[in-house]
């Protein structure tokens, strides 16, 4: 019985590094942006080698991961899906009473690491709507809809009282993305927009002090200019400042100076907007959409329902990361802490975000026979 065990595990590794399954335009993309994030980073912590070197680490595992992941049929993704939300849902129920964090509980300590369980809700909860439409008649009808609906609600709601409102509306984001391209009606998708519009004023009423400070402080920063104001009036004096061309690698002052706050996380593209100037922010967008492009073609090619929509959500929901962050780091949207995937500092967002391209690269490998 050991013996059999330990043969089935050789041969995956062995078939696993003979020919890893990935999707080359999407793995050079992916390294090219990794490569800008590490350069960034390095700006950002001042030269600091033990944070570049802990997020490279990190980069590795996510590699690993991608390769692991994608030798794995989408068919038994598929068949583990239940499995996997329930236990992201479980884990959220555990942080609930056991989390911790600055000022939130959103972390579980296990030791030798600190976890984060909603970065896995972000991959199981557009896996468990795909899971959920399957097999079932589409566009999708309202009793199909409300279920989803369920299944967004909970996992969300348990992830917006630890606080942490930004990764809600992304999780909530990812489960709705995979509703939308089931080919969901545009009047029944306005009708669910325009009533979660008419709630707005019931969710202000149930939200923390400071997060509706951060929405009435991105209306008028200079309202509180050296309170909760400071992030986005520096933030913007670091886009602006960067011009045309940029300051010069390393040449930033509103980081080196301490002026911009959380500048190895949820602001460094400001530091990179500083540093490279539009040329550099143009840039580094193109290569942003060139990655969901490729994951938009990956959906398209997809060979069942369940592939489709889980792919077409990943790349959704990178496009939200993207948008969030740089609306956030302009002044245009609310201060949420979400990262600038792959260039943002961070353990679980960085390795959680290789995961999902690593089930893509299951799906580009498993895609359509005439392809």
């Amino acid at each position: 019985m050991i013996d059999t065990w330990r043969t089935r595990v050789y041969r995956f590794l062995r078939r696993l590094w003979r020919r890893p399954r990935i999707d080359l335009p999407l793995a050079f993309a992916l390294l090219l942006l990794s490569g800008v994030g590490l350069v960034t980073l390095y700006s950002a912590g001042e030269a600091n080698v033990g944070l570049v070197g802990g997020q490279a680490a990190r980069f590795l595992l996510g590699a690993i991961f991608i390769m692991l992941m994608s030798r794995i049929p989408p068919s038994t993704l598929r068949n583990w899906t239940p499995w996997l939300y329930a236990g992201s849902t479980v884990l959220l129920v555990v942080v609930a009473v056991l989390g911790e964090g600055r000022g939130a509980g959103r972390w579980l300590n296990l030791g030798i690491m600190r976890f984060q369980p909603s970065e896995l809700m972000k991959l199981t909860m557009p896996m468990m709507v795909a899971w959920y439409l399957h097999p079932r008649q589409l566009p999708p009808g309202w009793k199909d809809i409300a279920v989803v609906g369920a299944l967004i609600a909970i996992p969300a709601a348990l992830i917006a009282k630890q606080p942490d409102l930004g990764t809600a509306l992304l999780v909530t984001a990812a489960g709705t993305f995979a509703l939308f391209l089931s080919g969901m009606a545009w009047w029944r998708f306005g009708l669910l927009a325009a009533i979660a519009g008419g709630m707005a004023p019931v969710a202000w009423h149930f939200m923390h002090q400071y997060q509706r400070n951060r929405i009435l402080t991105m209306l008028n920063p200079e309202s509180d200019p050296l309170g909760d104001g400071w992030h986005i009036i520096q933030s913007q004096i670091a886009v602006g400042s960067g011009g045309i061309f940029g300051k010069g690698f390393e040449q930033g002052t509103q980081s080196r100076l301490d002026f911009l706050p959380e500048h190895t996380t949820d602001f460094i593209f400001a530091v990179f907007s500083e540093e490279f100037g539009l040329i550099g922010v143009c840039a580094i967008l193109v290569l942003y959409a060139f990655i969901i492009g490729r994951c938009l073609w990956i959906a398209m090619e997809a060979r069942d329902t369940y592939s489709r929509l889980l792919a077409g959500a990943i790349g959704m929901s990178f496009f939200v990361y993207v948008f969030v962050n740089g609306g956030m780091v302009a002044g245009l949207l609310p201060v949420v802490g979400v990262p600038m995937p792959m260039v943002s500092y961070g353990g679980t967002s960085a390795v959680s975000l290789l995961v999902g391209f690593g089930v893509l690269m299951s799906i580009h490998a498993n895609r359509k026979v005439h392809d």
